[in-house]
Order: C-alpha cells, then structure tokens, then sequence
C-alpha cells in the first residue's frame, strides 16, 4: 500500500538534491532496476523502500536524510517506477525483492545499512531484517502494514469504507454484485486478463480508492492518476495481496520478531491512518523488543503528512549522530 504522496510536504524536510549516482542494474529473471544513490558518497548508508507494491521512488523520499551525512541509496521495486519492464508481475514475489536489495547492497560495497521504510515498505523492511538481521543496522518505519488478512479485510472487506461510503461505492460498484464479496479477486480478473483499456480503467479506480483516504487533507479527493503508472500500482499490488504477500502463513512477521530483537527501530505512525491503521504498529511494538512506537496525533496514512515527515527527520537525524556499529 502506499502509492506516491501528493500533500506538500513539511517544512521540515532537507532541500532538494540531485543523485551523484543514476544507473540500470540487471537483477536476472528479465527484471532491470532503476537505482539511485543521493548525498555522501561516505555517509551512513541507507536503503529506501517505497511503498505499494507498485508505487515507486519519488524525489521527496531523498529529503528525509541530512545529505551530509547519508549516503541515500533508492530503487524502483521490479516492475514499476523507472525499472522494466513495467507492470510485469513474471519473477516478482516478495522474495525476489528481498534478494534484489541483497543483490543492491554487494553491489554497492555497503557491508550494513538503515532500512527506511513505510507502508508496504516497512512490511518489506521487516521481512529484509528478519530474513538479514546481520545487515540491518536499524529499522525506520512508517504507516505500518503486516502483510495479514484482517488488514486487507480492513481496506478491501468494507471496514474503511464504512468512514468512506462515497468513495467506496465508486470503488466496489464496478464489480457486478455477485462478485463483490472479494474484491480483490474481482479486480484481479479484469487487471489480467481484461484487454489493456480496461485494465487501466479498473487500475484508476483501484489507485483512486486507495488515493481517497491516503492524507488528512485529502478529503475524499483521489486526483486522476496517469493511466501507465495506475496500471503497474494496481496490478502489482493486487498480485501481491491476491497471494498473501508470498508468506508461509497469516501473522508471519509478528511470528518472526524475536529474530530481529536487537536490530533497534523507531515506528512512525498516524493516529488517523485510514489504509493502515494504528493497531499493526501497536502489535508491532509489542512484540518487537527493539522496536520504539511514536504516534503522530494529527496524521493519516501519506509520507508527506506533516506530523509523519517530522518524527521520520527527527529519526534519521538521531541516528544520523549516532556511530554505526
């Protein structure tokens, strides 16, 4: 979950940079990455995940990091943002992607590194730091999803859409009534095997949906995303929902967190987060003894949400003084 923020974001954010490193990097399986790294060459590495599946890297996600004193490294996840070929869910499973940031890390010669996170991001982080405990410095992470059913029965089983009725009667009356019961079943039909105009008709209304509820000031608005980038966001998000997040079973991250217990973490979370709700980021710190929640009080889902942007800075600037072990 999490597609690219649209709110200005806060004041607080550092300036605007540009990358010091752009490239291609073949990954195997067909796949090709869009990699950048950003700031100091010999600052504190950092590995950004974006959030989706399927949203890309944005330029604002390099203005979280004091570029002094990071060495800010982003990626397009398979299949979408600048990474080919687009929309292509072939050889993309959660654990292609945990290999790919392995992949990126020998080959940037960085021994350890901050995993920065939020949304399907921070699930992304934590399977990384579960299955890599040796190699995660750190974990900050934000608006977070656990990759578990009674999140997806949340966004996609009517829950949110009780707050949202509008918008969510756009959203599920595409779907003929006797469909309806799963959603994303329903929208997973007619992403893959719909022709190409209509998978990107049924793609928007997706993005849209999720778009709605992403920010406190958003309101319901959804904007109209591009047709190109609605398609690769909902179709690699649905085809990792249909399949669970590729995980052994229900819970599996929450029955994995002892593995992480001395990697240390902040956890930035919005009080009025309506795609994620509060409660995954409390089981998360419950059961995460080197986890540490922060709640922002006025905030929703989106990365930009000025309460989120302030706590994350906060947090990398903390760690940022801080001598890596």
């Amino acid at each position: 979950m999490d597609r690219n923020p649209y709110q200005q974001p806060a004041n607080s954010l550092y300036p605007p940079i540009d990358p010091f490193d752009q490239r291609m990097v073949e990954i195997g399986d067909g796949h090709r990455l869009y990699v950048e790294q950003c700031g100091n060459p010999d600052g504190q590495p950092v590995v950004v995940l974006h959030g989706g599946p399927g949203g890309g890297c944005s330029p604002m996600m390099r203005r979280f990091f004091d570029p002094e004193r990071w060495r800010i490294v982003l990626f397009d996840q398979r299949g979408c943002g600048r990474s080919r070929p687009h929309a292509s869910v072939r050889d993309n499973t959660t654990w292609h992607l945990v290999d790919d940031i392995e992949h990126l890390r020998t080959l940037l010669g960085i021994d350890r590194w901050t995993v920065f996170g939020g949304s399907w991001g921070a699930t992304l982080a934590l399977i990384y730091a579960i299955t890599h405990p040796d190699r995660a410095v750190r974990l900050i992470l934000r608006g977070v999803f656990l990759m578990e059913q009674r999140e997806l029965d949340w966004f996609y089983g009517g829950g949110a859409g009780q707050f949202w009725p509008d918008q969510w009667g756009r959203f599920r009356d595409l779907i003929p009534e006797d469909e309806q019961g799963d959603l994303i079943a329903a929208y997973h039909r007619r992403l893959f095997d719909a022709p190409a105009p209509d998978q990107i008709r049924f793609a928007r209304a997706w993005a849209a949906w999720e778009n709605a509820l992403a920010s406190m000031s958003s309101q319901g608005r959804t904007g109209e995303p591009g047709g190109e980038y609605a398609r690769a966001f909902a179709r690699l998000e649905n085809h990792y929902f249909t399949h669970r997040g590729f995980l052994d079973h229900d819970g599996w991250i929450r029955a994995n967190l002892d593995r992480i217990a001395q990697v240390p973490g902040v956890i930035v979370q919005g009080r009025y987060d309506m795609i994620c709700p509060p409660l995954s980021a409390h089981l998360l710190a419950e059961g995460w003894e080197g986890g540490t929640l922060s709640m922002a009080p006025l905030a929703g889902h989106a990365l930009s949400e000025p309460g989120i942007a302030d706590q994350l800075i906060r947090a990398t600037d903390l760690a940022a003084g801080r001598a890596v072990g």
